[in-house]
């Protein structure tokens, strides 16, 4: 029997050691609602809730609270070239903590700020890392837990396995938790057997009922498999997980020449890094809503392996815990 009672979840103030991670652009009012509802932690992307499903960014934490009274959680992106949004960020920040929201997951930068006001009214700020070096900047400021992205994860996957991930962060004393490679309950149950304080699954969260992305994006999870799964750089600049499609042979999954010096160059990297991540924005909303076209970047994990069709997201979370228990 698993203990689904971890420092995560007293800190949380959840039920059970599960996060829906923030999606752009799938995380949607209605799923991240139902994976709260279920005794989890969903999170809200703000990006995907204002941009992509248009909600003014105060009355779309509303259309959650109407649809649950249990905790969420927000993401904030910290990263230099997200400049453009700090202010709206700081915005978002103090609304969903007015919401009551309690919880944060930083992401792509320094985080310091983020703490600074979640801590004043006794919140907690986890943090997306990769890798040992990323861990050591953050822990300075204060995070209270650690999202350990693998090498299994989709989007912006890791380089190194989850074992590895913890054997290496684990040491820290505050809770990780493990993201990437999370289908069914046998890697549910893996994650927390290895020691982590829970796990954060996305791709198996697109493929339910409750997640409003195109049917087209849900199936292609469903029929890919592990070796499907390929990162590309030419989506954001940078090796992003997603299904090998007929058009992601065609264009090749590197940057072209003149690109690629860009990016290696320090005056210049920031602002082709920002170029590509706009044009992801408009691709990657676009493939996730309308459907197949002739260009389909769809983000996804390892974690395919053991998505074999869309369910609610109750049913998902209590199949998990019924076989840990």
């Amino acid at each position: 029997m698993i203990n689904l009672n971890t420092k995560f979840t007293e800190q949380a103030k959840v039920q059970y050691p599960i996060i829906c991670g923030a999606m752009y652009p799938c995380s949607n009012p209605e799923l991240v609602a139902a994976v709260s509802e279920a005794g989890a932690l969903g999170i809200v992307q703000p990006l995907s809730l204002v941009y992509v499903h248009g909600y003014e960014f105060k009355k779309g934490l509303l259309r959650i609270r109407e649809l649950t009274q249990k905790p969420f959680g927000v993401n904030v992106i910290v990263e230099k070239n997200a400049k453009i949004y700090e202010n709206r960020m700081k915005k978002w920040v103090d609304e969903s903590l007015e919401a009551g929201c309690r919880f944060f997951v930083t992401a792509l930068g320094n985080p310091k700020w983020v703490i600074e006001k979640v801590k004043a009214v006794g919140g907690f700020v986890y943090h997306d890392v990769t890798d040992k070096k990323w861990a050591l900047k953050v822990l300075d400021y204060g995070v209270d837990g650690l999202i350990c992205v693998n090498n299994r994860a989709g989007g912006h996957a890791g380089t190194k396995s989850a074992v590895e991930l913890f054997q290496e962060l684990n040491s820290f004393n505050i809770p990780v938790i493990c993201a990437g490679g999370i289908g069914d309950e046998k890697d549910f149950i893996t994650a927390l057997q290895t020691g982590y304080a829970g796990v954060q699954m996305g791709t198996r969260f697109i493929a339910t009922q409750e997640c409003n992305s195109h049917l087209d994006y849900k199936e292609a999870i469903i029929k890919a498999e592990e070796e499907d799964i390929v990162k590309t750089s030419r989506v954001t600049g940078v090796p992003l997980s997603v299904i090998r499609t007929s058009y992601v042979d065609k264009v090749g999954l590197h940057v072209g020449p003149l690109s690629k010096i860009l990016f290696k160059n320090r005056r210049t990297r920031h602002w082709i890094r920002f170029f590509y991540n706009l044009k992801a924005i408009v691709a990657m909303r676009k493939t996730a809503l309308k459907g197949i076209s002739t260009k389909d970047y769809y983000q996804a994990g390892k974690s395919v392996h053991g998505i074999e069709k869309i369910e609610s997201v109750k049913v998902i979370i209590d199949r998990f815990v019924s076989e840990a228990g």
